[in-house]
């Protein structure tokens, strides 16, 4: 490759690696000719320093070097291909968001699953049903707190030996569950389920990250967030029969056989994508908890190598705990609050289902699970729809920007290189009807209970459709806003999201146990509202915050 870049620049090229350069490992032929050439090409390109867009280059010329008529040829600029941002195929993207969807899956199966058997738990543990529902409240917890390290470790050692890691835990813990002789025991193999199975969302977002480039990120995030969001819907239908047939316990030995499946599907096709490892996808890595045993979804790796890319960074403590200083910065923390406080009311409203609909409709643990059924729906139409919606509102941004800065058409906009670029309008744009229709229709939901039961469904199946695309549209922003570390980013959101939902399920029976179901929620909906004015403060002023924040982490890295 680097003879054919000489014969193409002529002499004017220069090999930067010199005689080490003709040493590197050949790369075996591919079937897929022209895409393989062009990945060589760029990889080359990029592995001996060359420009990214251009290449000056003087014509190959038959009289002897520094001869005048050799040196008074003119240059021209011969423009290259850019780069692609990953190596794989767009088909072959979709099957590893599919992949993680599966082990994302399991946090909120694991959540909702658990709902349809409090009562039966309460029962088989001669426990308060206020006891089980604090085991909830301890799981959320740990939901919030186990991604900080999670996501530190996929960002500095790997995203595929974290997941292993992550889930080899998740499994131990089901199979506690299972065995658990009274409910302390259960109180600590829950937090240890929260622990393996929650980090799974930060390290697939990372994923995410790794694979596609912002204008088709939103697709992607839409695919993940509504497959692993199916758990919302099928988790308490499958806990709810399970419960009435077979007890609460075959509920954990159901997810410890699912669980040792996907790790098993992972650990075979899963591929290593953090970029400061395996780069676009070209860099040869060895060992088990890089490269999977089956390499099914990636073609053979170029000849360079992880040290091409400085290698693997160091796990530090301090990044663990690096998410609680990102959250002093007014953009992030606005951002983030608001996603809480959203998802805070979001998880009232599914913890309180099996009390209320038990209560006004005298619904069987099997009706309970099904009474999940429409929110989890909700769920995932609104990941989708949302997936289209960002991609379609992140690409109207930059065609504006595009005329605005008098660019070309074919420019790729990446926030990271153009620090003016409004990547919160793009993200945010739509954010405003979303948030209207999820307050009105969560005002309406106590008063609709004790109606029709279609009502009250319809109305859960539109408040968890609106409030899930808060939750994408603030994942994506968030993932923008910290490009490189997606996963500690996502995991920032994950520790605000769980700590004030924490608060929030912890507070639920005693405020209906107050007021009713009917004030309760016109309450919730009136807090959504006043706390709505911080995505108005984002939209308005977060470039702006932005900005000064990375003028400032500037300026302290010129200081180092």
């Amino acid at each position: 490759m680097t003879m054919e870049l000489a014969q193409q620049y002529g002499p004017k090229y220069q090999d930067p690696g010199g005689k080490e350069a003709l040493k590197r490992e050949p790369v075996p032929p591919q079937p897929d000719g022209r895409a393989r050439s062009h990945r060589l090409l760029q990889g080359e390109r990029q592995s001996l320093g060359l420009k990214a867009n251009t290449e000056e280059y003087q014509s190959q010329s038959s009289e002897p070097t520094g001869s005048s008529k050799s040196s008074s040829e003119p240059s021209i600029t011969k423009p290259l291909p850019a780069a692609p941002y990953h190596v794989l195929e767009k088909r072959q993207k979709r099957v590893i968001v599919y992949l993680i969807s599966m082990a994302a899956f399991f946090s909120p199966l694991s959540s909702n699953i658990y709902l349809p058997a409090v009562d039966q738990i309460a029962k088989d543990l001669h426990v308060t049903v206020g006891a089980v529902l604090l085991s909830i409240t301890v799981y959320m917890v740990v939901q919030g707190l186990a991604p900080s390290f999670w996501g530190a470790l996929a960002d500095s050692r790997g995203r595929r030996q974290t997941l292993i890691y992550t889930l080899t835990s998740y499994l131990i813990a089901n199979l506690g569950l299972g065995l658990t002789p009274n409910f302390s025991a259960l109180m600590v193999f829950r937090g240890l389920q929260a622990f393996g199975s929650s980090a799974t969302i930060a390290i697939g977002s990372g994923i995410i990250s790794d694979l596609a480039e912002p204008a088709e990120r939103g697709g992607f995030v839409g695919v993940f967030s509504g497959m692993r969001m199916l758990g919302q819907s099928v988790g308490p239908v499958v806990g709810g029969t399970l419960t009435q047939f077979l007890g609460f316990r075959a509920i954990f030995y159901f997810l410890l056989i699912l669980g040792a499946v996907v790790v098993t599907i992972i650990i075979l096709i899963l591929p290593e994508t953090l970029r400061s490892i395996a780069g676009d996808g070209s860099v040869r890595l060895r060992g088990f908890l890089y490269r999977p045993v089956l390499p099914l979804l990636v073609d053979e790796p170029t000849g360079r190598t992880e040290a091409d890319l400085g290698g693997r960074a160091a796990f530090s403590w301090a990044a663990v705990f690096q998410p609680l200083k990102s959250l002093l910065a007014k953009d992030v923390f606005v951002t983030l609050f608001f996603g809480s406080i959203v998802y805070a009311v979001w998880s009232m409203m599914t913890a309180s289902t099996t009390k209320l609909f038990k209560e006004h409709y005298n619904l069987s643990n099997v009706q309970l699970g099904l009474a999940f059924v429409p929110s989890g729906l909700g769920c995932v139409v609104g990941s989708i729809a949302t997936g289209v919606l960002l991609d379609h509102d992140y690409k109207k941004t930059e065609k504006e920007y595009r005329k605005r800065r008098k660019l070309p058409p074919s420019t790729k906009i990446n926030p990271r290189d153009f620090s003016d670029f409004p990547v919160e309008r793009a993200r945010l744009r739509n954010l405003w009807w979303v948030v209207m229709l999820f307050i009105g229709t969560l005002a309406a939901f106590g008063f609709s209970l004790g109606t029709d039961i279609d009502l009250p469904f319809l109305l859960q199946f539109i408040i968890s459709a609106t409030a899930t695309s808060v939750f994408n549209i603030n994942s994506a922003l968030v993932i923008d806003l910290f490009p490189g570390k997606s996963a500690s980013a996502t995991a920032m959101n994950n520790l605000m999201r769980c700590s004030v939902g924490a608060v929030g399920v912890g507070v639920t029976e005693p405020l209906l146990s107050l007021v009713g179901p009917k004030i309760s929620f016109a309450i919730l909906a009136g807090i959504t509202a006043v706390f709505s004015s911080l995505a108005w403060a984002q939209s308005r002023y977060g470039m702006r915050w932005r900005m000064e924040r990375e003028k400032k982490r500037d300026h302290q890295q010129a200081a180092v």
